[in-house]
């Protein structure tokens, strides 16, 4: 009989740890009593990104306040995983998922397929293109064009006689990194801020990041005065290679919000950082979620407001968590 009650608490016990929101971990709330949780799943990049790493851990803090239990699917950098996800969650009867891929366009036909057997589709952080939004019920993120347009403004405001930078993309072909680029190039064309060159990374990794600084160090040497870089992490490696080339007065820009970025301002390195808040992200995609699954009303694009980060006003700021 002891060993029967034994085997039935592993059981029980294996069942709870397969879920996000679970019991244990106190600051994640569970579903109310009498309450059938829908189901969800957030389907990410990769969990090796930071930003998406503590956008997984809002979602399990606050998925129960809504009605939710919670997976999480890694695509790791590879849009065929990511729609391999999405194809899971459709055959194991998911109600919702929030999905920030890899491409946006290459996992239009996945989340057709979702849409088409009823699973609410939210994008999170990263926006399908305007001809293909019917296939998402709702969008929660920031306006990464107006990031763009607010480092493009920096830019503008510090180099008034006007000054030669580079740029250190994001992820191709990701969402951020399009909009982000479209937007600072709509604000520093016909200015006197000349751009000598700008690229992408295969992903959202600060040795990428720090390795097309480098190669610019070699290209343009003195000539480069400012980067604007598309995250603090990847401005934490071209930090790196502008102190290793000796380079301590080039003004930098990033955008995110990450505790990289806020240390990099607080010492100096970093100008300018342009947060973004992954809790009321998450939050704000739960409660549209909700209102989907129940008939209730919600927006279908849901900005969340930006933060501009400089060395004089930094400490008016909480300090980020991840």
């Amino acid at each position: 009989m002891t060993k029967k009650i034994l085997v039935m608490l592993m059981a029980l016990m294996m069942v709870v740890g397969i879920f996000g929101c679970a019991a244990k971990t106190e600051e994640a709330a569970a579903p109310a009593a009498g309450e059938t949780p829908y189901k969800a799943a957030f389907i990410t990049q990769a969990l090796s990104n930071e930003s998406q790493a503590y956008s997984w851990k809002q979602f399990q803090q606050y998925c129960g306040e809504y009605g939710f239990t919670m997976d999480v699917f890694e695509g790791q950098n590879d849009v065929q995983n990511e729609a391999k996800a999405v194809s899971t969650c459709i055959a194991q009867g998911y109600d919702a998922i929030f999905i920030n891929p890899s491409d946006i366009n290459a996992i239009v036909p996945s989340l057709m397929e979702a849409k088409e057997a009823g699973v609410v589709v939210g994008m999170f952080s990263s926006d399908l293109p305007a001809e293909s939004q019917q296939y998402r019920d709702f969008f929660c993120g920031v306006d990464d064009t107006m990031a763009g347009q607010t480092a493009g403004e920096a830019f503008v405001s510090h180099f008034p006689d006007g000054a030669t930078i580079v740029e250190v993309g994001g992820q191709a072909g990701h969402d951020a990194q399009i909009k982000r680029h479209d937007g600072f190039m709509e604000v520093i064309n016909g200015t006197n801020i000349t751009l000598l060159d700008s690229q992408n990374c295969s992903g959202w990794v600060t040795a990428d990041a720090m390795a097309i600084m480098e190669d610019f160090i070699v290209k343009y040497g003195d000539q480069i005065q400012g980067v604007f870089c598309h995250w603090d992490n990847g401005a934490t490696g071209v930090l790196e290679a502008l102190k290793n080339a000796g380079m301590t007065d080039v003004y930098v820009v990033a955008v995110d919000g990450c505790r990289a970025g806020y240390d990099q301002v607080k010492a100096g390195t970093q100008s300018v950082c342009i947060g973004q808040s992954f809790t009321n992200m998450a939050i704000k995609a739960l409660e549209c979620a909700k209102a989907k699954l129940t008939g209730g009303t919600f927006e279908a694009v849901n900005f969340i407001p930006l933060d501009v980060v400089t060395a004089d006003n930094i400490d008016t700021f909480p300090y980020p968590e991840w």
